[in-house]
């Protein structure tokens, strides 16, 4: 995020991706498009498929308690800080964020921005988009974005 100009900068922070690699899930809607749009440089973004979901949740997912990084070992971690919400296990969780239910800014909120590893082989060309003639990595990936989760 250094050496950025300050619109895309905020815009990043307030997609929560404040590190290179990381990745959150968001839900599509106008303004959220209009964010990206200004960042579409800078990220990389498409729908994941309810395999790509599954995986990163049980590999990766990291819940926010106490505004701390705790690792979801059990379902009891979630089902203190999400059961009100109808939310009581991992797999309430996945499909709460995957079919974008009606609790999902509370289920994303809880989960803690994915960091991501680096692709493997690389990228193909940074300062291309991914749509673009030349074919480059940012932009949208629409179905993309699964093989390179």
């Amino acid at each position: 995020i250094i050496k950025m100009s300050p619109k895309p900068r905020k815009v990043l922070q307030l997609l929560r991706l404040r590190q290179l690699h990381n990745g959150v899930f968001l839900k599509v809607n106008k303004p959220i498009l209009q964010m990206l749009k200004l960042v579409q440089p800078y990220v990389t973004y498409g729908y994941p498929s309810l395999k790509t979901v599954k995986e990163l949740v049980y590999k990766r997912g990291f819940g926010k308690v106490n505004k701390q990084r705790i690792p979801i070992s059990d379902n009891s971690i979630i089902s203190d800080k999400l059961g009100s919400h109808g939310i009581y296990g991992m797999e309430d969780l996945i499909h709460e964020v995957y079919t974008v239910g009606p609790h999902f800014k509370q289920a994303t909120n809880f989960l803690w921005p994915f960091k991501l590893s680096a692709p493997r082989g690389g990228y193909k060309c940074k300062r291309h988009g991914y749509c673009e003639m030349k074919g480059g990595d940012w932009g949208n990936r629409e179905e993309g974005i699964n093989e390179l989760i």
